[in-house]
C-alpha cells in the first residue's frame, strides 16, 4: 500500500476525481489501482479554498511504482493499529468507573471487552432522558441539578460541537474514532482532519456504546452518585453511594475516578476524605456569537458560499497586557450558545452544533487564562469557589431564571449597556438580558477581551469586533480548576486502587483526550489484574 498525500479538490467535487490525480503522481495508468481510500483530508483556505487529500493506494509491483514516480509526497504506508488488552482475568471485586463521558465510558469499554467488566456509576440520566430534561431546561428556565448538560450519559462533551480533534498523535485515537463510527457517528471522523460528529449523531453513538457495554457485561447505574468513599489502610475499600432506592455501600478495590470537571461535590467530598489535589490554571470569559456568512466571507473571502464548503471556524489567540491571553476556545460553526448550569442560582454557558453546522449564528469561547494567583488563595479548591462567584455574578446580573445577561460587542468596547441586539439575534435558551457584562466580569477578564477584540478585528478576523457581534456570559468551566493528583506511570493516587481520569480529574481537555485517557487508565488496571 501507498500514502499520497498533497492531492486537491475544489469543494463539491466528487471523490472519485482523486483516481485520476493519483495515477497521475504515481505515473501510472488508472487501471493500475487496485483499491484507492481517502484517509485524511483538510480544507485549504491560504489562497484559492481547495480540500487536500491523503489517500492509501494499492497498485502492482509497488517498489518499481515508488521508485519510478520520484515524488516525495508518495511513501509506502505503515500499517500501525491499537489493539485493546485482552484475557484478563476478572477479579473477585469489580473495578468501579464514576462517570459515563468519554472518559469514563472507555475505560469500562476496555475493561470490558478484556474480560473485566466494571460497574459504571453515572449520577445523571441516560442520554434519552438527559435530552428531554436539557430541553425542558431550555424551554422553561427549570433546573434539573441531577439531569443537565453536565451530568448524564455522554458528559458535557454530548452537548457541544462534538469536536474529536487533538494535538498529539497516539495510535488509541484512530481506535476511538473508529469504536465511535461503529456506534453510529459519520464515517467522515476518520478522514478529516479536523473532525466533529455534532450533538445529534453523538447522541446516536452513545445509545449504541451502552447496548455494547451492557453486552459485554458492564453494571450500569444510572441516577447513582457516589456520595463517600471509605479508605482503610491507605487504600480504598468501599464507596457509600445514593440510588433511586436510597444510599448502599459498594465493595470497591479499583475506582476510576472520571468525574468530569462540574462534579464540585464530589471532588469537594474526596478532599475531606484526604485525597490529594492541587488547583490548577484553567479560563474564563464569555461566548461570542456572529453571522455565520460573516464568518464565512472573512474565511473564504471571495470563494464565501460557493457550493461543497463547510460552515467556516476559526482559531484565535491574543497576547494582551499583565501577560494574560485571550483564546478562543469550542468553536461551534452554525451552532447555538447553550445554557449550562448545573447548580441552582449559577448561570454557565457553553456552545453547541449539530452535525450540519446549519444554523444562522457562528459561536466561541472567549476566554481568558486565570491561575491560583487569580483565586484570592492557595487552597485546592480555591478554583471551583471563584468559578462560582462568577456564575452567581451572572445569574444575578441576568434578573433570575437563568436568563443570560448579553451586550454588543460596540457598546462593551465603548463601555455601556446595550438594549437589544443588531443584526445577531443571540440563539441562548431560555433568553438573554441585554445590559453591561462588566458588571459581571471580573475586571482583569473584561479588560484583556476589550483589548483583543480590535487586535483581532485588525488581524486574522475581519469583522470579528463587528458592533453588532453579541457577548454572552458566562464561560466558566473549559476545563476543571482541580487537578486529582496522580503517578504518571500508574496512574494511580497515592491512595491504593484510585485512578484519577479524564477532563475532571485535570489530565484531558476535549472528548478525545479524555477517551485517550480513559484507555489508558484501563489498560494500567489490566496490567495489574
Amino acid at each position: 500500500m501507498l500514502r499520497i498525500e498533497k492531492l486537491r479538490l475544489p469543494p463539491g467535487a466528487p471523490e472519485d476525481q482523486l483516481l485520476p490525480l493519483a495515477a497521475k503522481v504515481l505515473r501510472v495508468p488508472q487501471t493500475a489501482i487496485r483499491s484507492l481510500r481517502p484517509v485524511r483530508r483538510s480544507l485549504d483556505a491560504r489562497e484559492d479554498v481547495v480540500w487536500e487529500y491523503t489517500v492509501h493506494a494499492a497498485v502492482e509491483d509497488e517498489g518499481k511504482v515508488l521508485k519510478r514516480c520520484r515524488s516525495r509526497w508518495v511513501t509506502k504506508a505503515v500499517k500501525e493499529k491499537y489493539r485493546p488488552p485482552k484475557g484478563a482475568k476478572a477479579p473477585a471485586v469489580r473495578p468501579v468507573v464514576v462517570g459515563a463521558g468519554p472518559a469514563g465510558l472507555f475505560c469500562a469499554l476496555i475493561l470490558a471487552q478484556a474480560g473485566a467488566p466494571p460497574i459504571l456509576l453515572e449520577r445523571g440520566a441516560p442520554v434519552e432522558e438527559r435530552q428531554r430534561d436539557v430541553e425542558a431546561f431550555w424551554r422553561s428556565g427549570k433546573l434539573n441539578p441531577a439531569s443537565n448538560v453536565q451530568f448524564g450519559e455522554g458528559g458535557a462533551g454530548a452537548f457541544s460541537d462534538g469536536k474529536l480533534n487533538t494535538g498529539t498523535r497516539d495510535l488509541r485515537h484512530q481506535y476511538i474514532l473508529g469504536k465511535l463510527v461503529e456506534f453510529g457517528a459519520p464515517s467522515s471522523i476518520l478522514i478529516d482532519a479536523k473532525p466533529h460528529a455534532g450533538t445529534d449523531m453523538l447522541h446516536i453513538a452513545l445509545q449504541n456504546m451502552r447496548r455494547e457495554l451492557l453486552r459485554l457485561g458492564t453494571d450500569i447505574r444510572f441516577h447513582h452518585q457516589m456520595t463517600d468513599v471509605t479508605i482503610v489502610g491507605g487504600r480504598i475499600k468501599k464507596l457509600t453511594v445514593c440510588g433511586p432506592e436510597g444510599l448502599y455501600t459498594l465493595p470497591a478495590e479499583r475506582l476510576v475516578l472520571a468525574l468530569g470537571h462540574s462534579a464540585r461535590d464530589t471532588v469537594e467530598m474526596l478532599y475531606s476524605r484526604g485525597v490529594p489535589m492541587e488547583a490548577k490554571p484553567f479560563a474564563v470569559g464569555v461566548r461570542i456569537e456572529h453571522l455565520q456568512r460573516d464568518m464565512d466571507a472573512a474565511r473564504y473571502g471571495k470563494c464565501a458560499g460557493r457550493p461543497g464548503l463547510p460552515a467556516s471556524s476559526y482559531t484565535i489567540s491574543r497576547h494582551v497586557d499583565g501577560g494574560r491571553t485571550v483564546f478562543g476556545f469550542c468553536v461551534c460553526p452554525g451552532g447555538t450558545v447553550v445554557a449550562s448550569a448545573s447548580e441552582e442560582g449559577r448561570l454557565v454557558t457553553n456552545g453547541m452544533s449539530l452535525y450540519a453546522r446549519d444554523g444562522e449564528n457562528i459561536n466561541g469561547g472567549l476566554l481568558v487564562n486565570v491561575g491560583p494567583e487569580d483565586f484570592g488563595g492557595g487552597h485546592p479548591l480555591a478554583g471551583i469557589a471563584f468559578q462560582r462567584r462568577l456564575e452567581e455574578a451572572a445569574y444575578r446580573l441576568g434578573g433570575g431564571g437563568y436568563i443570560a445577561p448579553a451586550q454588543r460587542v460596540g457598546d462593551f468596547l465603548a463601555n455601556r449597556p446595550s438594549e437589544g441586539p443588531g443584526r445577531v439575534k443571540p440563539t441562548y435558551r431560555p433568553g438573554v438580558r441585554f445590559t453591561d457584562l462588566w458588571q459581571c466580569l471580573p475586571e482583569f477578564v473584561a479588560n484583556a477581551i476589550a483589548q483583543a477584540l480590535p487586535e483581532i478585528d485588525a488581524g486574522p478576523i475581519p469583522g470579528y469586533a463587528q458592533a453588532d457581534a453579541v457577548l454572552t456570559a458566562v464561560e466558566s468551566r473549559s476545563s476543571a480548576p482541580v487537578r486529582i493528583l496522580r503517578d504518571r506511570e500508574r496512574y494511580c493516587s497515592v491512595i491504593g486502587g484510585l485512578y484519577p481520569c479524564g477532563e475532571g480529574a485535570g489530565y484531558a481537555g476535549g472528548i478525545m483526550s479524555a477517551a485517550n485517557d480513559g484507555i489508558h487508565v484501563a489498560e494500567q488496571i489490566l496490567e495489574e489484574l
